[in-house]
């Protein structure tokens, strides 16, 4: 399984996604879902992925392949003029992937799903976010909908809605995101450690912070611990219920 979070800020956009893909509880692997494209400068997109392990492998290989061989009669992620046109390649690309497998004779719907969240700037328009359909359609966030999640979303889900502000800094906007991935981490043995981070100021067309988390990370135990510890406190505050 898989769980994702693309975040819009005042200041930019904030992407988290962690590594382990398994099937079954004693076959678990641990594969990169998050994807850059960037030209320095002129533009900086990123991509999550989640869904069947092979169909996403296949839509970012053909991405990058295509991205290699630039031709003004197809183009690619690297020269599309705006956000919207990136979306749509990648939703026509995704769905070129899962036509291929359908047409094996399994359906794409439930064999070769994957959805993708998209997210970047690209010079003369505004940090975009979208969230891709294995159709090919798509949406795209905003001050309704700022952030969208993919996989196994409904338990860090909560935490999202209660305490996400736009206006907030980047380093606050990990943390929130950390707490969501904590408890969607401890209830979905699918989900784990390590994550990828990656953080990008407006107007910059390059990454403002890209890292990765361990399972060893002293941070990331420090707001698992002390978020546990703070529900606990909460919880005790709480007038008791009366009979």
């Amino acid at each position: 399984m898989t769980y994702c979070v693309g975040l819009m800020l005042d200041k930019g956009l904030v992407f988290m996604s962690d590594t382990r893909t398994n099937s079954g509880v004693d076959n678990i692997s641990t594969f990169r879902k998050m994807f850059s494209f960037n030209v320095e400068g002129e533009r900086d997109i990123t991509l999550m992925t989640a869904g069947n392990l092979a169909t996403t492998q296949a839509l970012i290989s053909l991405l990058e392949e295509r991205s290699k061989y630039h031709s003004e009669r197809d183009p690619d992620i690297l020269t599309v003029p705006t956000m919207f046109q990136v979306a749509r390649l990648v939703g026509e690309t995704l769905r070129e992937v899962i036509g291929e497998h359908a047409n094996t004779g399994q359906r794409a719907d439930a064999a070769f799903n994957a959805t993708v969240i998209l997210g970047g700037q690209i010079k003369g328009g505004k940090p975009c976010l979208f969230m891709i359909y294995p159709e090919g359609n798509f949406i795209e966030a905003s001050e309704d909908t700022p952030f969208f999640q993919i996989g196994e979303t409904k338990y860090g889900r909560p935490i999202l809605l209660r305490a996400y502000d736009a206006a907030m800094e980047f380093d606050e906007a990990v943390k929130l995101l950390l707490v969501s991935f904590d408890s969607t981490i401890k209830a979905n043995l699918s989900v784990s450690l390590p994550l990828d981070v990656k953080t990008y100021a407006e107007g910059k067309f390059s990454p403002h912070q890209q890292l990765r988390v361990e399972p060893d990370d002293n941070y990331f135990q420090q707001i698992s611990q002390g978020w546990g510890v703070a529900l606990r406190t909460a919880f005790q505050e709480l007038p008791d219920f009366k009979f």
